[in-house]
């Protein structure tokens, strides 16, 4: 078996992450959440133009932090389903979007209602109220890095995540004990986030997840990619690192290894050893911290791509909500 490019396997189940967590680090996010708590979001609900015969499409819009109009896809499985049914949340990778219904129509058909993000300022119809109009796609991680952390984008997305679950959760169609969140790369870290600060969600199904261990990514030089606004900040804003302590300090509030402590549900995630973009190492670093029951399903020679099997897995994974 490879050993992974970054970190041998027997140190990868035991690395618990390089990057410093701030001093704060609970009393932000516990700060964070009551606030977020506090937002009317003004949903709305329209029916889609897509059509299916055995579930109801809509796109949900809600208001979020700073004011943001948030985009999701939502999917409602017919009247014949006995309410109260189960949930699955979906999240996207970098920079793309809430992706094609059929992508989520497994899940209708099962008997689940099925909601899927659109981040902020990337691919899809969500907001991004920074001061520009349409997508800013990247750079979303060393976004708002200059001021407090809670203007940084990735704190707002992360509240994204919790306000579309707990608007899922109110549904009178959905068990609220029953909720599953699922995507890949950014999409798994915000899975891991979501659950994080979410501790009701009983289903945790990331995929490589981003957002973790942002100076390990520095120092085995892997910043590129996913990764590259971390070197293109320091030689556009710090070409000494006379500011570095302090950059990956600050990163530390949207570091998803120090936020996963937090997680109640049950946990499965797949890690690919070769994955030059999310390295094995970072990702190990959030799920190493994760005391709720887990597991990890481990790809030995493949990186950042279609896992073979693996969304059937989250498919038969969910089913047990």
């Amino acid at each position: 078996m490879p050993l992974s490019f970054d970190m041998p396997l027997k140190q990868l189940k035991t690395y618990n992450g390089t990057n410093p967590k701030p001093l704060d680090f609970d009393s932000f996010w516990e700060r964070k959440l009551y606030e977020v708590n506090k937002i009317d979001p003004e949903i709305t609900i329209q029916p889609s133009e897509f059509k299916t015969s055995f579930a109801d499409c809509f796109d949900l819009y809600f208001t979020s932090t700073k004011n943001a109009r948030i985009h999701a896809k939502l999917i409602h499985p017919k009247k014949n389903v006995q309410p109260p049914h189960p949930a699955v949340i979906m999240f996207h990778g970098y920079a793309g979007d809430a992706g094609d219904w059929s992508e989520k129509l497994a899940f209708a058909a099962e008997g689940f209602t099925v909601a899927a993000l659109d981040c902020r300022g990337q691919g899809g119809s969500s907001e991004d109220v920074g001061g520009t109009e349409g997508g800013t796609m990247r750079g979303h991680i060393i976004r708002g890095l200059e001021g407090s952390a809670d203007d940084m984008l990735f704190t707002q997305i992360f509240l994204d995540t919790v306000l579309l679950t707990k608007i899922v959760m109110g549904m009178e169609s959905v068990d609220a004990k029953r909720i599953g969140v699922t995507g890949s790369s950014q999409g798994g870290g915000l899975t891991l986030a979501c659950a994080s600060l979410v501790p009701e969600i009983k289903l945790v199904a990331p995929v490589y997840p981003f957002l973790s261990d942002y100076k390990r990514v520095w120092e085995i030089d892997q910043a590129k990619d996913a990764y590259f606004e971390l070197q293109d900040y320091f030689k556009k804003f710090d070409p000494l690192h006379l500011k570095e302590d302090e950059v990956f300090t600050k990163l530390g509030y949207i570091d998803i290894q120090n936020l996963t402590p937090r997680i109640k549900g049950e946990v499965m995630i797949a890690i690919g050893l070769m994955d030059t973009i999310c390295p094995p190492s970072t990702q190990f670093a959030a799920y190493n911290k994760i005391t709720s029951r887990k597991k990890h399903v481990l790809y030995p020679d493949f990186g950042h791509e279609k896992l073979p099997g693996f969304p059937d897995t989250i498919f038969e994974f969910m089913s047990g909500l």
